[in-house]
C-alpha cells in the first residue's frame, strides 16, 4: 500500500466512519498537519484531533472525493465536506445548519503513510453557511 492515491482515499473514507485507530496507523511518526490558517500542528495525535473535531461538529459529515492526484510522492485530493453542525466547533455552538465546503488537501507521503498533510478550504464560506458571519455585499 504505497500508492499515495490510496493511502489519501483510505484516509478521507476513514474519517466519517470514526476509524480514529485506522487513521493513526496512515500517518507516519513525523506526520505534520497544516491547516487553511497557516499554522502547522505536529504528530499523530494532532491530525486524529483534527478528524474528532470535524466527526463530532458534523456528525453526519461526508467526504465526497472528486478527484485524486498523484505526482510522484504527492497526492492532490479534491473533495467536499458537508455536514449538519450538530456540535461544538472552535468555540460556535451547534448551530443545526448544514454546509457543504469544497477542500483540497495536498498529502506528502513516505514509507507508505502520510507524512504531511495541508488542507486549503474556504473558512469565510463555512462560517458563512453556519450564520456565524456576514454574507459577502453584492455590487
Amino acid at each position: 500500500m504505497s500508492d499515495p492515491g490510496t493511502i489519501a482515499r483510505e484516509y478521507l473514507e476513514a474519517v466519517p466512519r470514526r476509524e480514529f485507530d485506522k487513521i493513526r496507523e496512515l500517518f507516519h511518526a513525523q506526520y505534520s498537519y497544516t491547516g487553511g490558517d497557516g499554522q502547522r500542528q505536529d504528530g499523530a495525535d494532532a491530525g486524529v484531533a483534527v478528524a474528532q473535531m470535524y466527526t463530532s461538529a458534523f456528525p453526519d459529515v461526508k467526504l465526497d472525493i472528486k478527484g485524486i492526484h498523484v505526482a510522484g510522492t504527492l497526492a492532490i485530493v479534491e473533495f467536499v465536506a458537508s455536514g449538519t453542525h450538530q456540535g461544538e466547533l472552535m468555540g460556535i455552538a451547534p448551530t443545526g445548519r448544514k454546509i457543504s465546503v469544497p477542500v483540497c488537501n495536498v498529502m506528502e507521503t513516505r514509507d507508505g503513510k502520510i507524512i504531511a498533510e495541508r488542507e486549503y478550504f474556504d473558512s469565510a464560506l463555512m462560517m458563512q453557511q453556519l450564520g456565524v458571519m456576514p454574507e459577502p455585499a453584492t455590487a
